[in-house]
C-alpha cells in the first residue's frame, strides 16, 4: 500500500526506503585504506624525524577500534529519514574516546514502547534502545508519571522535528464554510447526536498521539468541570463510532469514499504521506480554529553507559544540523521551530507555510483520565429499560402538544443513538397487574442491537418501533417496587461479565400498588442479592411534580446507580448522558 505499511516494530517493511549512501562501516573501511596508503608513503619521510614528530603524525585525526553501537528506536514515520541521516553520520563522525559511533535506527510504535516500559497497556516488540524518539512528549511523560518521576532516561530537550495536527477531508468533499474549532467538531448534547455534519474520525487514542491529543483538545474545549461531564460523554461516544484501529485503517477509511463528509484528525506529515500514496485523489487539509496540538518528536537518552550517552549526544548534535533538517523537511516534517518546505507541504493541498498556533501538550493526569474514560465507555452496555405505562403517562406536557408517554418515547429513541451497535438492549413495560398478576411485562428481550429479530428487522429497529407504539394503560397504577426487584433478579440471572450490566427505569409516579413489597423489604432484598463482582447499577429517571425522590435515591445507593428527577420529560435525552457520565467515575453505568 505504501511506505506506512509493513512490520513497524522490527523496522522492516515499506516504512524503509533504499539507503542513498553506503553504510558507515564500508565507507570507513575505504577511508582507512587510503590512510594506510598515505601512511606508507610518508613512512620514508618520518623515519628520519625525531620520535616526537613521528608520534604526532601517527596519532592525528579520525577514530578507530571497535565501534560504539547506538541503538535508536524511532516512531515509524520518522525512521526512514533518520536512517538516511544515520548513514551520513556513521560514515563520518569523530567518535567518542577514540571509537567511531555507529547509529542503528529501528522503527517502533511510540505507544508500544511506553506500555512495554510501564505495563499499562498493549505492547508488542522489544522496548530496549539507547535512544528513543517517540512522536510526542506525551509518551515519555506517561512513563515519568507511572514511575513517580524516576523514568530511567534523560529528556535532552531537543525536538528532532515537529508536525501539527490537522483535519484531512476526502479529495472531492466540500470544505466547511468556516474553520471548525475543537469544541465544534463533535456533538456534545443528546439532541445533537443525530444532527448532520461531517463525521470526525481519529486513530485509536490508546495507541496514537493524534487520537489522544484529539480527546484532550475536545475535552479541554468542553471544560473539566463536573457539569461538563455529560457533554464529554456525548463527544467520546460519537468519536468511538468512527475510530480507526491504526493509521493504515484510518488511511483506508479516508480513501474509501472521495466525496464523504468526514474529517480525519492526523498530523501534517501523515496527511502528506497519504497524498504521496493517493496522488490521484489527494486529501485536502484544514487547520482548526484557535490552534492545534503539535507532535514534537523528543530526543530521549535511555542509556546508563557514559560512553554510549556520549555517542547519543554526538548523534543528537548531528540531528540539529542543516543537512539533517533538510532530510526531514523532504519527508513532510517541520523543523523544531516550525519551518516547512513549501515545495513539500504545498498550499494546493491546503498546507500553510506558517506553523499554526501551538496548544500545550496534554498533562499526564489528563491523558490518564481520558484513557480510562475512553476504555470505560468503550465497554459494551447490556441495558434493560423499563417504562412506566400507568394512566398518569397520559398527562399532557405543557407547551409541547404531546403527553408524557409521547415525550418519553421521543427522548428514548434519541437516547438509543448513544449506544454502539454491539450494545445489548431490552425493554419492559410496567403498571399494576398488566401481565396476569404481575406488574411488569417483557416487550423485547435483551439482544444485540444488530441482531435480527424477524423479517430482517434488527433489534434497534424493533426497539424504535416499540417506542413508537407503546401506550399507557388508562387508570393504571404504578407497581414500582415489585418491578425493580423482578428486573434486578432477571439481570442478575442473565449477567454477562464482559459487559456493563445496568437497569434504566423511566417513571412519572411513586409506588401505589397496595399488594407490593415495601421499600424496606425491597432494600433488604437488593442488599442481600447484590454482589460486588456482579454489579448491576439501577438508574431511575423520574419526571412529574409529585415525585418522592427518597426511595429512588435509596435504590440507587444500594445498587451503585443514580437517580434523576425532572419536571420535563423532554430532558430525558440529556439525563441519559448524565447516567453515562457516571461510568467515568466508577466503571459502571448505562
Amino acid at each position: 500500500m505504501g511506505r506506512h505499511s509493513g512490520t513497524h516494530e522490527d523496522g522492516a517493511g515499506s516504512w524503509d526506503r533504499p539507503e542513498r549512501r553506503p553504510s558507515g562501516r564500508s565507507r570507513r573501511r575505504r577511508r582507512r585504506g587510503r590512510a594506510f596508503t598515505a601512511l606508507a608513503a610518508a613512512f620514508a619521510i618520518v623515519i628520519g624525524l625525531s620520535v616526537t614528530g613521528w608520534y604526532v603524525l601517527n596519532t592525528s585525526g579520525g577514530c578507530g577500534g571497535q565501534d560504539v553501537e547506538l541503538s535508536v528506536a524511532a516512531a515509524p514515520e520518522i525512521a526512514p529519514a533518520l536512517k538516511e541521516v544515520a548513514a551520513d553520520f556513521n560514515a563520518d563522525n569523530d567518535g567518542v574516546e577514540g571509537r567511531c559511533v555507529s547509529a542503528e535506527i529501528r522503527a517502533a510504535e511510540s505507544a508500544s514502547i511506553t506500555y512495554g516500559i510501564t505495563g499499562a497497556g498493549p505492547a508488542s516488540g522489544g522496548t530496549e534502545s539507547d535512544v528513543w524518539i517517540p512522536d510526542s512528549s506525551l509518551w515519555p511523560n506517561l512513563v515519568k508519571g507511572d514511575s513517580g518521576g524516576d523514568a530511567g532516561f534523560t529528556d535532552t530537550g531537543t525536538s528532532v522535528a515537529t508536525s501539527p495536527l490537522v483535519l484531512a477531508r476526502p479529495a472531492e468533499a466540500e470544505g466547511p464554510d468556516e474553520r471548525p474549532s475543537w469544541d465544534e467538531l463533535v456533538p456534545t448534547s443528546a439532541s445533537d447526536l443525530g444532527s448532520e455534519g461531517p463525521q470526525v474520525q481519529l486513530v485509536d487514542p490508546i495507541r496514537s498521539s493524534s487520537g489522544m491529543a484529539t480527546l484532550s483538545l475536545v475535552a479541554g474545549a468542553i471544560g473539566q468541570e463536573e457539569e461538563g461531564r455529560p457533554q464529554l460523554v456525548a463527544a467520546l461516544q460519537t468519536l468511538q463510532r468512527s475510530v480507526a484501529e491504526d493509521q493504515q485503517a484510518a488511511f483506508d477509511q479516508l480513501a474509501e469514499n472521495s466525496e464523504a463528509s468526514s474529517l480525519l484528525v492526523l498530523s501534517e506529515q501523515a496527511a502528506w504521506r497519504y497524498n504521496q500514496e493517493h496522488s490521484d485523489a489527494a486529501a485536502q487539509v484544514d487547520y482548526p480554529e484557535g490552534g492545534t496540538y503539535t507532535l514534537d518528536y523528543p530526543y530521549i537518552d535511555r542509556s546508563s553507559d557514559p560512553v554510549v550517552s556520549q555517542a547519543a549526544e554526538l548523534f543528537r548534535e548531528a540531528l540539529t544540523r542543516n543537512s539533517a533538517e533538510n532530510t526531514l523537511l523532504r519527508d513532510g516534517f517541520r523543523t523544531a521551530d516550525g519551518e516547512a518546505d513549501g515545495d513539500v507541504l504545498t498550499e494546493k493541498a491546503g498546507f500553510q507555510a506558517a506553523a499554526p498556533q501551538e496548544l500545550p501538550t496534554p498533562s499526564t493526569k489528563d491523558v490518564q483520565q481520558l484513557a480510562q474514560a475512553w476504555n470505560r465507555l468503550k465497554l459494551d452496555s447490556r441495558l434493560l429499560t423499563i417504562v412506566d405505562v400507568s394512566g398518569s403517562m397520559l398527562e399532557p406536557v405543557p407547551g409541547t402538544g404531546m403527553n408524557r408517554m409521547q415525550i418519553t418515547a421521543a427522548a428514548a429513541v434519541e437516547g438509543l443513538q448513544l449506544f454502539p451497535e454491539s450494545s445489548e438492549l431490552g425493554m419492559w413495560r410496567f403498571s399494576v397487574g398488566i401481565n396476569d398478576d404481575l406488574d411488569y411485562e417483557e416487550v423485547l428481550p435483551i439482544r444485540e442491537l444488530t441482531a435480527e429479530v424477524e423479517d430482517g428487522t434488527t433489534q434497534m429497529e424493533a426497539l424504535t418501533d416499540a417506542w413508537g407504539s407503546i401506550q399507557p394503560v388508562p387508570d393504571g397504577d404504578t407497581g414500582l417496587y415489585d418491578t425493580y426487584l423482578a428486573a434486578y433478579r432477571e439481570m442478575s440471572r442473565t449477567y454477562k461479565a464482559d459487559r456493563v450490566n445496568a437497569i434504566l427505569m423511566l417513571t412519572d409516579g411513586n409506588n401505589d400498588d397496595p399488594d407490593s413489597i415495601s421499600l424496606d423489604e425491597l432494600a433488604s432484598k437488593l442488599e442481600e442479592e447484590s454482589s460486588p463482582v456482579k454489579p448491576i447499577p439501577v438508574f431511575t429517571i423520574a419526571f412529574g411534580p409529585d415525585i418522592d425522590e427518597e426511595p429512588l435515591q435509596k435504590i440507587a445507593d444500594i445498587t451503585g446507580g443514580a437517580s434523576y428527577t425532572t419536571e420535563n420529560p423532554a430532558e430525558i435525552g440529556d439525563i441519559f448522558l448524565q447516567a453515562f457520565s457516571h461510568r467515568l467515575d466508577t466503571g459502571d453505568g448505562a
